[in-house]
């Protein structure tokens, strides 16, 4: 819809302004967006034998094999810790909630602040009170979402460097998005309609600061020309085979010498798209996998929060 004015109204705007590139996703456009991707540490939280079942919050999904579940949780685990060299704060699974592990609906976090979210389903609502009290101990400054009409998942969210894009789905609605705007007001805030029964960080991410990478998909493509109308900077545009490999993490952990990681599901999981993320220059791909845990509905953005405590120069 548009950007937000000093309210956290989010306005309409007409200017068009088409996402630039011809598809190669290079991303050699100087250094904008320097808050895209900084981050010091890394907030998990382990998986529950209930997940298992596939009544998740009532949700009705298909069972999953808990080991092999696990095991793609502690890979993504050991990759932000090792890999990556961030800090990995593990909050323990909780039975009672089975979603938990898809954390990155609870809370949006950008600088020192972290957005706590009113997710969609009232059952996963309590999923927010271990994230705000890790959070808080880190030291972050916590903002409560207390508008009872307001729902937010925090994978309807893409923070660009520059911007945020706010998915309207099922999930996320227009109040949501609206405290989004009024929480985070040194960035214009525009809205997106999510056209598909899923989450906006599921049809697309930054594969860079200037780069926006998206699926193949109608909803995908759809939701990227909704972003090229909206914003006031121009972005180069890489498309994806698979919708799922678009959920993915560009990261800074600010490692001396070392260029930018992209966090993805290439390799096993998804090979096509594996090929096509090796047009992006200057990150360094690291792939994981998650197809057990997608059955959950589960995505990249949805399994780790990421933060920076450092300074931000």
């Amino acid at each position: 819809m548009g950007s937000a004015g000093k309210e956290g109204e989010v306005k309409e705007k007409t200017k068009e302004i088409s996402v630039a590139g011809g598809g190669d996703g290079v991303d050699g456009m100087g250094t904008p967006g320097e808050g895209l991707g900084r981050c010091s540490h890394a907030l998990i939280r382990g998986v529950p034998e209930s997940l298992a079942s596939g009544e998740g919050a009532g949700a009705g999904l298909p069972a999953l094999d808990l080991a092999k579940a696990q095991r793609e949780h502690g890979v993504l685990g050991g990759k932000l810790r090792q890999r990556l060299g961030l800090q990995l704060l593990e909050l323990p699974p909780e039975e009672s909630l089975p979603l938990g592990p898809l954390l990155g609906d609870t809370a949006v976090i950008q600088g020192d602040t972290a957005l706590i979210t009113r997710p969609w389903s009232p059952a996963r609502r309590p999923e927010v009170d271990g994230v705000r009290k890790a959070l808080q101990d880190l030291g972050l400054r916590i903002v409560e979402m207390g508008d009872e009409n307001a729902t937010l998942d925090g994978t309807d969210v893409l923070f660009t460097g520059r911007e945020f894009f706010v998915g309207l789905s099922k999930w996320t609605n227009h109040r949501g998005a609206e405290i989004v705007a009024d929480t985070f007001r040194d960035f214009a805030v525009s809205t997106v309609p999510v056209s598909s029964p899923c989450h906006l960080r599921s049809l697309c991410g930054m594969g860079g600061p200037r780069t926006v990478v998206a699926g193949s998909s109608d909803a995908a493509q759809k939701a990227v020309r909704a972003m090229a109308v909206l914003t006031d900077h121009p972005y180069a545009s890489l498309t994806l085979p698979d919708d799922a490999a678009a959920d993915c993490l560009f990261l800074r952990p600010g490692l001396p010498g070392v260029p930018p990681f992209l966090l993805h599901r290439g390799g096993g999981d998804l090979p096509n798209s594996q090929e096509a993320l090796q047009k992006l220059s200057d990150v360094t791909l690291v792939p994981v996998s998650c197809s057990e845990l997608e059955k959950a509905g589960a995505g990249l953005s949805s399994l780790c929060l990421v933060l920076s405590t450092r300074p931000h120069s």
